[in-house]
């Protein structure tokens, strides 16, 4: 893996932006690392430090970087869907670009979602499922929202490119408006289910952003970090929102789920940030040693992001089994215990990425689709996007029970959201088969 590693390294094109890969592999491992950090595990169940210790929810102001990772994305679809529009007919773009951004994603997610599923059925037809076999069940699906929001903005990639084209700022603007017209909506006028817009309203904005970083037109980083910094911190002193960036056990109003107008600020002032810190970041990453560990590191993120929570309840399991204390949240010997919990959820993390990583390598050379395979791409992206946002919310537990869900206004049961993730997949797998075969793309680097 090494060689494999230092030769894509140094096959790495002189006007590749590394910096924004770098901003990929951090986002993801912060993520990890605050869920290994925030998972406030008991005999009686899985809480939320932060919960524990409300103080320390203002953290979630730093380290709740998933707008950055989606902005990155934002950044990588617009370039990758304008270099295949100069190569492909243009009837067979969209279906070259779907399958082209969706195959490092999903197939690890795949592999993830039938091993799970084969497991947990072998579980419960044994009759287990309770204590922390029941939890993992319930928990280890829960990461795969973040697998659904990035389906969609890739799906929504090439008319939201071509009103940034048309409008650039302006069209973040109707974004951006949306989701202040869905939380007035919302919190000033009581309307029923329209907070669930801002799924779309306020992930897109942020995605947007991503197209205006690929032109060079966020020019006043500082002014947007400023800004979003102020609104964020305005809407939750004055108005209805928590403190916490993050979603809060038995919480009424939660920041993420579904998003609002003040993790849209936070989106921004995190994005100003990073793009305060493009030049220093830059040099970092030019550094030989860096960027292999950063090529290293984006060949295995999204296993890696996809496994960890195995890993760390793996971990709490085995010491409830070895008859370990589980120590009360946020007590001495809690944070006594943290150092060696994460380092051991890191080790079985690695593992595991060990084990499955050769589901996030390319499979296949890449297909010119020829023109009208874009629906059947649509299809595809469509089931795929309802299949795994509907098993993060219904998880592997109660499949004997036939336990559902409400996903939108439909109630999905595991298996059917199963059904739909892999059906979809491949109808997007076929489209993108249906032509003849290219040589390898030019370009190197990362998953998104």
């Amino acid at each position: 893996m090494a060689s494999t590693v230092r030769a894509l390294a140094e096959r790495t094109p002189e006007n590749r932006d590394r910096y924004v890969d770098l901003l990929r592999v951090a986002s993801l491992a912060t993520v990890i690392a605050g869920h290994w950090l925030m998972a406030a595990v008991t005999e009686d169940g899985v809480g939320n430090l932060l919960a524990v210790v409300p103080g320390l929810q203002v953290l979630t102001w730093a380290l709740q970087v998933m707008p950055v990772f989606f902005f990155v994305g934002g950044f990588s679809h617009a370039l990758s869907y304008r270099s295949l529009g100069r190569r492909h007919p243009e009837g067979a773009v969209y279906s070259a670009f779907l399958r082209g951004r969706l195959q490092r994603l999903l197939r690890p997610t795949m592999a993830f979602v039938l091993v799970w599923g084969a497991l947990a059925l072998v579980v419960q037809l044994l009759g287990g499922g309770g204590g922390m076999t029941g939890v993992a069940l319930r928990l280890v699906t829960q990461p795969l929202w973040f697998i659904g929001i990035y389906l969609a903005m890739v799906a929504f990639t090439p008319p939201l490119l071509r009103l940034h084209e048309r409008w650039g700022w302006g069209a973040f603007g109707v974004l951006a408006g949306g989701a202040v017209l869905v939380d007035v909506l919302r919190f000033a006028f009581g309307v029923p289910f329209v907070e669930f817009l801002n799924f779309a309203f306020v992930w897109l904005a942020v995605h947007q952003l991503g197209f205006l970083r690929a032109d060079g037109r966020i020019r006043m980083p500082g002014l947007l970090a400023g800004a979003g910094l102020a609104g964020a911190a305005a809407l939750v002193a004055f108005g209805p929102y928590p403190l916490s960036m993050v979603g809060m056990p038995g919480e009424k109003i939660s920041n993420m789920a579904p998003p609002t107008l003040a993790l849209l600020c936070h989106g921004l002032w995190l994005v100003g940030a990073v793009e305060l810190l493009r030049g220093p970041g830059g040099r970092l990453v030019a550094r030989a040693g860096v960027w292999r560990a950063v090529v290293a590191a984006n060949g295995i993120a999204m296993t890696a992001f996809l496994w960890h929570l195995t890993a760390m309840l793996g971990v709490y399991g085995a010491m409830a089994t070895a008859g370990i204390t589980l120590p009360e949240p946020a007590s001495a010997a809690w944070w006594a215990q943290t150092p060696p919990r994460i380092a051991a959820a890191a080790a079985v993390t690695a593992l595991l990425v060990a084990v499955f990583r050769r589901f996030e390598r390319p499979g296949g050379r890449a297909a010119a689709p020829p023109p009208g395979t874009g629906p059947i791409a649509a299809v595809g992206i469509t089931l795929c996007l309802f299949g795994v946002l509907g098993l993060s919310m219904v998880g592997f537990g109660g499949l004997l029970e036939g336990r559902t869900a409400l996903l939108i206004a439909v109630h999905v049961s595991a298996p059917a959201a199963v059904v739909m993730a892999l059906g979809g997949w491949l109808l997007v797998e076929r489209a993108g088969r249906a032509g003849r075969p290219l040589a390898a793309l030019p370009g190197g680097g990362g998953p998104a």
